[in-house]
């Protein structure tokens, strides 16, 4: 009787242009189906937002739009959907197809279909996505500065891997008393390549550049090799954490040499606080195995806020220190900058 008035309920709803879901609990949402990706439903509805589900929690479905059903066997069905019992029926122009809700691995409307396809087999030009930063801070009067940062990440993400590749740089002047001098000049940059073992772990490759005037290090080349394990892997959160054992090379300006082996560990954290703004968080700690006692960690955060869909404002720290620096240098170095970003997509 239950499903009986679950399905007269469903079919009045067809009056409207909208797709529903009942739930077991007997709760109905309306809205557009966005995917349904793993084992969970997205909806998309005009007074809740966004919402997601647990498939199995899904009772009787039904779409005005079209969409396209994947089953377990790997084939691909277009059309608008219904349920009998516990069967996904998709109405296509050839006709009706029927699966149990269990066989059912995916659920995508036409824009997550496109984005789903171009993960299959993607070329290496194709997905990348990232940012440019520049920032500028300039003072004219008793005394003369300039500084220029610039910053840059892209990053490839498949089903199967990711690379990321970065680049930041700071270079300052001062002149005072009509002597002028580089009070800053500091580049960084690398490679991180991340190949998928199973839905949460993954083995990664990362190959790290610095240059540092006034750390007199004139270049650290590091590369290495580990493992990691996707803790939380959300659309607004995601936390990484991975370990591993890598090979560092240190050149500084006043001929001193050191090559180490070490072993690191660290996090990578992205949050979206909201539509606009996100913050980012990166620790890696390298622990020295040649020179026990000795080690060197990595700390970067930033902020952005989107003003268009492909300009934003950012604020950015970046520190490095290093437990056994050059003679008469410090051991802590940090870039803090800001300005404008300019972003592109996927």
């Amino acid at each position: 009787m239950k499903s009986a008035l679950c399905f007269t309920f469903l079919a009045s709803l067809r009056l409207f242009a909208a797709d529903h879901v009942v739930l077991t609990n007997s709760d109905t949402l309306t809205g557009t189906i966005i995917k349904k990706d793993g084992a969970k439903l997205t909806l998309k509805s005009e007074l809740l937002g966004v919402v997601s589900m647990p498939w199995t929690s899904v009772k009787a479905i039904h779409s005005d739009s079209v969409v396209y059903v994947q089953m377990r066997s790997g084939e691909t069905v277009q059309g608008r959907i219904s349920t009998a019992g516990d069967q996904l029926q998709v109405v296509t122009g050839a006709g009706t197809k029927s699966a149990a809700m269990a066989e059912v691995v995916g659920v995508r409307d036409a824009a997550e279909q496109h984005s789903y396809e171009r993960l299959l087999r993607p070329r290496l030009i194709d997905l990348w996505y990232g940012n440019f930063d520049i920032g500028l801070a300039l003072a004219r009067g008793n005394s003369r500065t300039d500084t220029f940062t610039t910053a840059a990440t892209a990053t490839r993400e498949t089903r199967a891997d990711k690379i990321a590749v970065y680049f930041n740089q700071i270079y300052g002047t001062a002149r005072a008393n009509n002597v002028t001098g580089t009070n800053a000049s500091s580049v960084r940059g690398g490679w991180k390549y991340n190949r998928n073992l199973t839905p949460r772990t993954f083995f990664a490759l990362l190959n790290d550049y610095e240059h540092d005037r006034f750390q007199n290090l004139d270049l650290r080349f590091v590369s290495g090799a580990g493992a990691g394990y996707k803790a939380i892997k959300r659309e607004t959160f995601s936390l990484d954490f991975d370990t591993g054992a890598d090979y560092s090379r240190e050149s500084f300006m006043s001929g001193l040499h050191r090559n180490s082996a070490e072993i690191n560990f660290g996090d990578a954290l992205l949050y979206h606080v909201s539509k606009v703004t996100s913050v980012t968080q990166a620790f890696h700690m390298f622990n020295n195995l040649t020179n026990t006692g000795e080690y060197r960690i990595n700390f970067d955060l930033g902020a952005v806020t989107a003003v268009r869909r492909w300009l934003g404002f950012h604020i950015t720290a970046s520190d490095r220190y290093l437990s056994n620096p050059a003679p008469g240098r410090q051991r802590n170095d940090v870039l803090l900058s800001t300005g404008f970003r300019l972003t592109f997509a996927k």
